[in-house]
Order: structure tokens, then C-alpha cells, then sequence
């Protein structure tokens, strides 16, 4: 290609299109099921319940220290088949890249994509391209669809939990929030904190074969603090979180108590929410900590029968508590 810029032409269909999927999208992300001169593919699955899910991505800025809206398109949609249980197959992939946007930036997202595409091993089997008129849209948006396949009978969702279990979370909360937003220069600060953005493939891999595996969510947006709302929200238990057990890295905290954030709010994209039963919560902790992605996995709060209306509860170090309210703004836009 010698185009520097994505034109209209891109998207129109003719010439420039064709060369920019077959000498950039294709010539990235080949592998034997990409057929772009296709309107749809097969894709051959094992046995096994077919879950599938979708997603789109807008972050801003494009990159990031720890990763970029390609890398993360991948990680987003592999984790939520991921946490449900199943073993990502395949992706589908939409690109909605706005006229006048660098070639050069485009490949580098598209190369990260496929990296990690082939590291959390899912084929890209289909996807399609628009370009949007300057000025109507934030430079590049992704969307994104994935296939997998999970264990015949696996008994595995928020209808499973009882009271007594246990919650885990799988590492520090917030990296990924605070690293976008410093990547940004809002506020005029700068730091070299990396988004934690990753395949969470081994992790749900660890619980699956433990006894008592009750449910597993990924906190992106809204953070563990949504995680624990929703949990409530569908089980009519108390969730009890002890706030001195919750990993948060320092720079998080300490940006955090600047700008008046929760950390237990704000996004992560490499983190696993696991709730267990409590005869097998230390197993389960055992397991994570094993792996290079769980080494600060922690136990972080005990699910009871609720006192009246149920509610997330923090339990400060302090020994006072607080109530983890539904999130209604949003601190951080366009996070993922």
C-alpha cells in the first residue's frame, strides 16, 4: 500500500478497499479459516455447549502503557467466554476507522490484535470494514464477536451461589482505569502505571477443575465494586468485602485519593471475580497464586444471609463499614 491515510475509497468497495484488507487486515490476521473473498465461512467446533458473546470497544486514547484498543478488543471478548466457562474458538471482527487516520497506527493496532489473537489462541474468521466521514468518530472503533465452547452439564452462573461462599479476586483492581486516564494527561498528571489488560484464559482454566466453582466475571467497567452489586442484585445475599484483603497497587491509591475516585469502581481487563465454596476457597487461592497472572490473588469478602434489603458491604480497616452503592456516573469514559 502506498496510502499514508485512510480516504473514503477505503470503504467504498473497490480498489483501495481490497487492498487495504487483503495487504494490512489479512496479512496480519491469516489463518485457515479468513477467507476475504467470502461472505461467510464454516467454523468446525468440538462438542460441547456453543456460548457466544459480543462486544465493542472505543478507548481512548488508542494506546496505552500495557496495551491498545486492539490487544484489548481480543482480551475483552476471549475473557467473557473465558469467565463463562468455555474455551474461546473463534472471533469475528468489525473495524469502524475514520477518514483521515494514519495507515501506519492502523497496522500497529491490527498487528497487536493478532498477537494476541494467536497468544489466547482464537482465529479471526470473519470481519468487515467501514470508514466513517471526518469528524464522525473517535479515530478507530472495534467490534468484536467470539464463539467457544463449554463442558456439556458444567453448572456455572450467579443462580449457583449460596450463602457462606467465598469471593476471590485475581489480582490488583483498577490498574487498567488509572493507566488509560494518565495515558490521557488529564488532570496534568503522568505515570508509568500499565493497564492489566490480559487473556484471563488461565486463570478460569486453574478453577474450573476445582469442586465448588459457583461463578466467575470479569470487572471491567464498574470495576469489583459493580461485580459485587450485581452479584447481590441476583441473589438476594449480603456481600461482605474486607477492604484491607482488596489488592490495589500504590500509584492507584495514591491517584485515587487525589482526584476523590473508589478504586473498587474503576475498570479492569485482566482480573477474574471468582465466588467459591468456602471448603475450597483456599484451593482455589492455591491454584491462582500458582500462575504468573495470580500471584497477588486474594480472598476478599464472604457472601451471608442478607439483614434486610441485601447490599455490598465494605468492612474498613478501621473496623466501621460502608455500603458499596450501584454506580449511576461514569468517572472514567470511554475505558474499553
Amino acid at each position: 500500500m502506498q496510502d499514508t491515510h485512510v480516504s473514503l475509497a477505503h470503504g467504498n468497495g473497490g480498489r483501495y478497499m481490497r487492498e487495504l484488507i487483503e495487504e494490512l487486515f489479512a496479512r496480519h490476521l491469516a489463518n485457515p479459516r479468513l477467507d476475504v473473498d467470502a461472505d461467510a465461512v464454516a467454523i468446525p467446533l468440538p462438542p460441547g455447549d456453543v456460548l457466544v458473546t459480543t462486544d465493542g470497544f472505543t478507548v481512548q486514547p488508542l494506546e496505552f502503557p500495557g496495551g491498545d484498543i486492539g490487544a484489548l478488543a481480543v482480551h475483552g471478548t476471549v475473557n467473557d467466554l473465558a469467565v463463562a466457562g468455555a474455551r474461546p474458538h473463534y472471533l469475528t471482527l468489525n473495524v469502524f476507522v475514520e477518514e483521515g487516520f494514519e495507515i501506519a497506527a492502523l497496522e500497529r493496532i491490527v498487528a497487536s490484535l493478532a498477537r494476541a489473537a494467536r497468544e489466547a489462541g482464537v482465529a479471526v474468521a470473519a470481519g468487515d470494514t467501514k470508514v466513517l466521514r471526518r469528524g464522525e468518530g473517535g479515530g478507530l472503533y472495534l467490534a468484536t464477536t467470539g464463539v467457544g465452547i463449554r463442558e456439556p452439564g458444567r453448572r456455572l452462573g450467579l443462580r449457583e451461589v449460596r450463602a457462606g461462599d467465598r469471593v476471590l479476586v485475581s489480582g490488583p483492581v483498577g490498574d487498567h482505569g488509572v493507566a488509560v486516564m494518565l495515558a490521557r494527561e488529564q488532570f496534568g498528571l503522568r505515570g508509568d502505571l500499565r493497564s492489566d489488560a490480559a487473556t484471563v484464559l488461565p486463570l478460569t482454566e486453574a478453577l474450573l477443575g476445582i469442586d465448588g466453582l459457583r461463578f466467575m466475571r470479569d470487572p471491567t467497567r464498574g470495576g469489583l465494586a459493580t461485580v459485587a452489586n450485581e452479584i447481590v442484585r441476583a441473589t438476594g445475599l449480603d456481600l461482605h468485602l474486607d477492604e484491607a484483603q482488596i489488592p490495589v497497587r500504590q500509584p492507584v491509591r495514591a491517584v485515587c485519593e487525589m482526584l476523590g475516585y473508589d478504586p473498587l469502581y474503576l475498570a479492569c481487563e485482566g482480573r477474574v471475580v471468582a465466588v467459591v465454596a468456602p471448603e475450597t476457597a483456599d484451593a482455589a487461592l492455591a491454584a491462582w497464586r500458582e500462575l504468573a497472572g495470580g500471584t497477588e490473588a486474594a480472598l476478599v469478602g464472604t457472601l451471608s444471609e442478607a439483614r434486610n434489603r441485601a447490599h455490598a458491604i465494605l468492612r474498613t480497616p478501621l473496623g466501621g463499614e460502608r455500603v458499596l452503592e450501584e454506580l449511576e456516573d461514569d468517572p472514567l469514559p470511554r475505558i474499553c
